[in-house]
């Protein structure tokens, strides 16, 4: 696989800030580009990192909303003019795939030039899409998950933004998106999403209480976001079409793709939910 080739012109498009969505002390870039978040930091104990718990934030939902708390933290008190969203344990490269198998991973994180360069050429970058061939994405969720969460989350759409119900049920029979929650996106595109994302979860909390699930399953929030961002996408694209380009994103820490593989097998087959992430 050949990497993504880079202009030499670099063509200065703003100031661009990714937050590093993290609960633990890990290895950050020293690009000025990346801003260290310390999500879920409301009553935690410093891990030297800014903390999503200042300015206006949600930051004592972390545990229900995920890395979300840092997203409505960069949206709400950031002001660059593009604003991004990566893990700790998983970040965007467009290092080629011998790159990334044979360089330290501190090697591999997308430059300030590169995300400069990609994003004078489209709206919205975004991780290399998840296929999941033998499922749709509601299929896989409901299989893994609870169902319920998206099906209460369809309900609410239909109430409070209709327009959107096309594009909902055509995501839902996808087999493949765009996961995780990352992307890279001007504060415009950002604000148009948030506005239209928060509402519509701050109401799911309401009808579905995470208090009755089990601490990994009460984490659905962020998780039935990660869909949404799909459904806002191609929404969004019927009035204004969007550039959105794809890039590989790298895994930060090791991944057992054999048990992953089994326990998607097992939701799958024997109606086996995760009980854990992987």
């Amino acid at each position: 696989m050949v990497g993504i080739i880079i202009p030499a012109n670099i063509i200065d498009i703003g100031n661009i800030k990714i937050i590093i969505a993290t609960h633990k002390q890990h290895f950050m870039p020293s690009d000025d580009m990346y801003l260290p978040l310390h999500v879920g930091k409301s009553g935690k104990e410093e891990l030297g990192y800014q903390g999503d718990d200042t300015g206006d934030n949600i930051s004592a939902k972390n545990s229900n909303f995920c890395e979300l708390t840092g997203l409505y933290w960069a949206w709400k008190n950031l002001p660059n003019d593009y604003l991004g969203l990566i893990h700790y344990r998983r970040f965007f490269s467009v290092k080629s795939r011998a790159e990334r198998k044979k360089n330290p991973l501190e090697t591999l994180y997308l430059t300030h030039e590169e995300a400069s360069q990609l994003l004078s050429q489209y709206d919205v970058i975004v991780p290399s899409k998840r296929n999941y061939y033998i499922e749709t994405l509601y299929s896989h969720y409901a299989n893994t998950l609870h169902a319920e969460h998206l099906d209460v989350t369809r309900e609410i759409i239909a109430e409070k933004c209709g327009e959107f119900l096309g594009s909902f049920d055509a995501v839902m029979k996808q087999r493949g998106g765009y996961m995780f929650n990352m992307f890279i996106m001007s504060k415009e595109l950002v604000n148009d999403y948030c506005s239209w994302l928060f509402p519509i979860l701050f109401e799911l909390e309401k009808r579905i209480p995470a208090e009755q699930y089990s601490t990994f399953h009460a984490r659905f929030y962020g998780r039935v976001s990660e869909l949404l961002f799909n459904v806002w996408l191609k929404q969004y694209s019927q009035s204004k079409p969007l550039k959105v380009k794809a890039i590989p994103f790298v895994y930060g820490e090791k991944i057992n793709w054999l048990k992953k593989g089994f326990a998607f097998l097992s939701a799958k087959f024997f109606g086996k939910k995760y009980e854990k992430s992987f």
